[in-house]
């Protein structure tokens, strides 16, 4: 039988079975992690006795040419292997012979699967957040740049009142850092060791998990073999804030088409981030943030269907947990590219100051300022938020904005009205007025700015 597991049976594996079952299509994305699992796993079997240093080292040998192979693109997969494991291991054995066969010893493919998938995912977590540290710092460039932009801030994307573009857009930057802090946070979870837990209840070999978990760099060690084959939670945390990191991405994606659009001209993505259409030659389509938007859906989608795969399994490994790669490492290339474009993106994007001012000047979202201004006047609330509406409603008949109207206008609805409601109604003086913790004054932004500074500093030592 040429199965390393064929000593039970009598017929040869069905061609269809074979293809249908096998996973070394996708799971030779773990080939390294699955190679430098074994190294360490060998290691530790020499440590504590299980096998001699010698074959150790014949294997540590073996498992190095195995490696460079694979990295120089010369390893040629065989389905019929079934998976990396089987594939690592089988050329392992013509390498350097039977002493290759005691590679496995005090291991199974299931915990040797979900050691490689955490080892996966402890690496590529890091990455993600030093990219999302990339995009936060291409934020903050546009927001020292653009303390005092004045554009309006909506709702229900109608204008509402007028903020400043450095705090519309380090609205992101907080976005980003907890999607950043659940990340770190995941890699309490995902750095543990499920090796050596066996096939599901350990193994009578004397072993030393907690050697192994050093040697690979882990911070803890299952303690239920059970839980160790079948956790896939590490994979689900990791794909949910991926799904928040790419809807965040995605919000982002959809004002930057906006803003880049015709009707707002409020920014211009740089030609590098654009493409053009093949038939109107005036085209410039904002592509980058179209696609990133879209692929939110896939990123969710790679969720949903983990956990549907999960629902119904009993304990302890099952077959159906071969489902859980292809949307990790799926998600994983999607956040990649995702990231490394959008804070170049963002850097390089030009933001058009005299468009924005022009817009905040032709909308009523100076309309609160003025409710508030009589409010100071001894006017209650609501008898004030009545009465501005009835203004608002008089300059749309008379095709005016507030600032267009004569004090004389002003106090046929109240005497109140004085010289200085020009003042209020000036769409910086709106945005300066905003002073409260969080507000949008520049005052309160630099404060904002200062601290978001803190924040990156503080992953700098952390990392």
């Amino acid at each position: 039988m040429s199965k390393l597991w064929g000593g039970r049976f009598t017929k040869q594996t069905n061609k269809l079975v074979e293809e249908y079952t096998a996973s070394i299509q996708f799971d030779k994305e773990l080939a390294e992690e699955d190679i430098e699992g074994s190294l360490a796993h060998v290691q530790m079997l020499s440590e504590c006795g299980v096998i001699t240093k010698n074959d150790m080292e014949e294997i540590k040998r073996g498992l190095s040419i195995v490696l460079e192979k694979i990295q120089s693109g010369e390893f040629e997969y065989d389905v019929s292997h079934e998976d990396i494991h089987m594939n690592i291991e089988n050329a392992l054995i013509e390498e350097i012979g039977p002493v290759g066969g005691k590679l496995h010893t005090g291991r199974s493919r299931n915990d040797q699967v979900a050691t490689d998938m955490h080892m996966y995912l402890v690496k590529k977590v890091k990455q993600f957040i030093t990219h999302i540290e990339l995009v936060q710092e291409a934020i903050l460039t546009q927001a020292e740049e653009h303390l005092e932009t004045v554009l309006p801030g909506y709702t229900h994307l109608q204008r509402a009142q007028p903020v400043s573009f450095a705090h519309h857009i380090l609205a992101y930057f907080w976005m980003f850092e907890r999607d950043k802090e659940r990340f770190q946070d995941s890699l309490k979870r995902s750095n543990m060791l499920p090796l050596g837990a066996g096939a599901l209840a350990g193994t009578t070999f004397p072993i030393d998990r907690h050697r192994t978990a050093e040697l690979l760099g882990f911070d803890s060690v299952y303690p239920n073999s059970m839980d160790a084959v079948s956790d896939r939670d590490f994979i689900l945390e990791f794909l949910s804030n991926a799904s928040m990191l790419m809807m965040h991405m995605s919000r982002l994606s959809e004002e930057m088409v906006i803003w880049s659009s015709q009707e707002f001209q409020f920014i211009e993505l740089d030609d590098s981030f654009c493409t053009g259409s093949s038939i109107m030659p005036q085209k410039k389509n904002p592509d980058v943030p179209e696609l990133l938007r879209a692929k939110t859906g896939r990123v969710y989608g790679n969720l949903f269907s983990l956990l549907t795969v999960l629902k119904g399994l009993p304990l302890a490994y099952n077959k159906d947990m071969q489902e859980d790669k292809e949307g990790m490492f799926d998600t994983a290339k999607t956040l990649d590219g995702a990231l490394q474009l959008l804070a170049p993106m963002i850097a390089t994007m030009n933001v058009k100051k005299e468009n924005m001012k022009q817009a905040v000047n032709e909308d009523y979202s100076n309309a609160t300022d003025i409710a508030d201004y009589l409010v100071n006047k001894g006017m209650t609330f609501r008898k004030s938020h009545e009465m501005i509406g009835k203004i608002v409603l008089h300059c749309i008949q008379e095709n005016k904005y507030l600032l267009d109207l004569s004090l004389d206008e002003y106090k046929k609805f109240t005497p109140l009205f004085e010289e200085d409601v020009f003042e209020i109604l000036k769409p910086y003086h709106v945005m300066n007025a905003r002073k409260s913790y969080g507000g949008t004054s520049p005052e309160q932004i630099q404060n904002q700015l200062n601290l978001a500074k803190e924040h990156l500093k503080v992953e700098e030592r952390i990392t």
